[in-house]
C-alpha cells in the first residue's frame, strides 16, 4: 500500500474495516437467530407432547384383530373418543396398534400422526427431554413405566427463515460495502481537495514567480494551517530572493564604473608599458564580461518580460558567425522567422558559438532550419553524457575546459540555458559522431 495514494488507503482502511464489523455481527445475528428459532421449534413440540400424554392417559384397550394392525410407529389423534369409549388404543412397546376399523369399541380413536411416536422408555433419553437432529426437534414424555409418546417439530421453517436471511445478507452486505466505499472516496476526496491545490500551486510556482502564493482554505483544521504556513515559507524565500537579485544586480552595477575607468587608464598608459598594459587589458576584459554576465542574470531572475518580436534566426546566426575569431561553416535555411528578443538571442547565439570555439580542435558549424532549430557543432573532444546538464548550471566549468580554458566564469551556457527557457523554448546537447552538438528549438 505505500505506493497508494492516501485517498485510495483511507477508502481501503474504512471498507476493509466496515467488511469485518459486518461479518462479525452477520454471524453472530445468524447464530443468535437460529438458537431462538430452535429453542421457539422445541418449546411448541414440548408442548405438543405433553397435550398428547394427557389426552392419552385412559387406559389403553387390547387389540383384537392383528391382522388389520400397522407396525408401531408414527401415530396421529383422529376424531373423537365417544362417551362410552375407553380412549385411545396403545399396545405395548414394539407391539401393533389398531386401526381405526379394528377397535372393539366404537368410540375409540386412532394415533397415526407421523410425528407423535410411542416407544419404549429410553434409558439414555431422560423423559421430558428434547433433542434436535434429522431436520426435526423431539420433546419426549412418559406414559407409563415403560411407554414414552415423542413429539417432533420440522425445522424447516426454521432452515428456510435461515436461508432467507443469509440470502439478503449476502447480497445487502456486499452493496452497502460499496455504499461505504463510494463514500469514503467522496469524503476524503472532498478534505483533500485543498491539498490538491495547494501541491498544483506549489508546482506552478518557479524562481521567477515567488509572489504567487497558495490558497487557503476557509475552514480552522490542519490543511489550513499547513497553507498558512506554506505562505509563511513562501514570503520569506521571495524576500530572501529579492535581496540576493538586489545584491547581484547592484554588485553588477557596482562594478562596471570602475572597471571601466580602469580599463580607460590602462589603455591611456599602454603607451608606457604596453606588455603590462595589454595584460591588464585582457584581466579588464575578463571581469567586463563577469559583471555583464551577472547583470544579465539579476535580469532573468527578477522575470523582466520579454521585448518580442519577429526575428530572422538564420540572419542573427549569420552575423555572429562573421564575427567569431576563426571561420565558421554555416548551412543557413532562408525564411526561419521567430518571435524573441534580438538582443537575448543574440546573446544566446554568440555564447554558443564562442563556446564553440574555445573548445574546437579545428573547425565549428552552424546550422538554421525550420522548425525552428539551430545547431552549433564542433569538433572537440565533446561532452560526456553524464555531464551534459551539469554544463548548463551557474559558474559550472568541467575539468578539460579548464585545462584548456583559463577565461570564464562558467555563465555563459548558463545564461543560454535560461534565456531559451524565457522565450519557451529548448537548449540539449544531443549525440553526435564528434565534438559537442548544441540544439536550441524555439517555438
Amino acid at each position: 500500500m505505500s505506493g497508494w495514494s492516501v485517498r485510495l488507503r483511507a477508502t481501503v482502511t474504512v471498507t476493509v474495516i466496515v467488511a469485518a464489523a459486518l461479518g462479525i455481527a452477520a454471524a453472530v445475528l445468524i447464530g443468535v437467530l437460529r438458537t431462538a428459532l430452535v429453542t421457539g421449534t422445541a418449546d411448541e413440540a414440548g408442548r405438543r407432547a405433553d397435550q398428547v400424554a394427557t389426552l392419552v392417559a385412559a387406559p389403553a384397550v387390547p387389540v383384537l384383530d392383528a391382522q388389520l394392525a400397522q407396525p408401531l410407529g408414527p401415530l396421529v389423534i383422529s376424531g373423537a373418543a365417544a362417551p362410552d369409549a375407553g380412549g385411545v388404543v396403545v399396545t405395548g412397546p414394539r407391539q401393533p396398534v389398531a386401526s381405526a376399523k379394528a377397535l372393539p369399541a366404537a368410540g375409540a380413536i386412532a394415533i397415526t400422526d407421523p410425528n407423535v411416536i410411542f416407544g419404549h422408555t429410553d434409558p439414555g433419553l431422560p423423559v421430558g427431554s428434547v433433542a434436535a437432529g434429522d431436520g426435526y426437534v423431539t420433546a419426549t414424555r412418559a406414559l407409563d413405566a415403560t411407554t414414552t409418546v415423542s413429539v417432533r417439530a420440522s425445522l424447516a421453517p426454521t432452515q428456510a427463515a435461515l436461508q432467507t436471511l443469509t440470502w439478503v445478507l449476502v447480497v445487502g452486505i456486499p452493496l452497502l460495502l460499496a455504499m461505504v466505499a463510494a463514500l469514503t472516496w467522496f469524503s476524503v476526496g472532498r478534505a483533500l481537495a485543498p491539498v490538491s491545490a495547494i501541491r498544483a500551486k506549489l508546482a506552478d510556482i518557479t524562481a521567477r514567480d515567488l509572489h504567487q502564493r497558495v490558497p487557503e482554505p476557509h475552514a480552522r483544521d490542519e490543511i489550513a494551517a499547513l497553507a498558512k504556513t506554506v505562505n509563511g515559507t513562501l514570503d520569506r524565500l521571495e524576500t530572501a530572493v529579492g535581496l540576493h537579485k538586489r545584491f547581484v544586480a547592484d554588485a553588477a552595477h557596482e562594478l562596471r564604473s570602475p572597471i571601466a575607468t580602469l580599463r580607460t587608464r590602462l589603455e591611456i598608459g599602454e603607451r608606457d608599458a604596453p606588455a603590462l598594459a595589454k595584460e591588464s587589458l585582457t584581466d579588464v576584459t575578463r571581469l567586463q564580461s563577469l559583471a555583464a554576465d551577472l547583470l544579465v542574470l539579476a535580469r532573468l531572475d527578477a522575470g523582466e518580460p520579454l521585448r518580442l518580436q519577429e526575428v530572422d534566426l538564420g540572419q542573427l546566426a549569420t552575423e555572429e558567425a562573421l564575427r567569431g575569431p576563426v571561420p565558421i561553416d554555416l548551412d543557413i535555411a532562408p525564411g526561419v522567422v521567430v518571435q524573441g528578443s534580438p538582443a537575448q538571442l543574440t546573446r544566446v547565439i554568440t555564447n554558443l558559438i564562442a563556446n564553440a570555439v574555445r573548445h574546437r580542435s579545428s573547425s565549428v558549424s552552424v546550422r538554421v532550419a525550420p522548425g525552428p532549430v539551430l545547431e552549433v557543432l564542433d569538433d572537440g573532444p565533446g561532452i560526456p553524457e553524464e555531464h551534459r546538464e551539469t554544463v548548463f548550471h551557474r559558474f559550472t566549468r568541467l575539468d578539460e575546459a579548464r585545462d584548456r580554458d583559463a577565461g570564464g566564469a562558467g555563465l555563459g551556457l548558463a545564461i543560454a540555458r535560461e534565456i531559451v527557457v524565457a522565450h519557451g523554448g529548448t537548449l540539449t546537447i544531443e549525440d553526435s559522431p564528434r565534438g559537442a552538438l548544441f540544439r536550441l528549438t524555439l517555438p
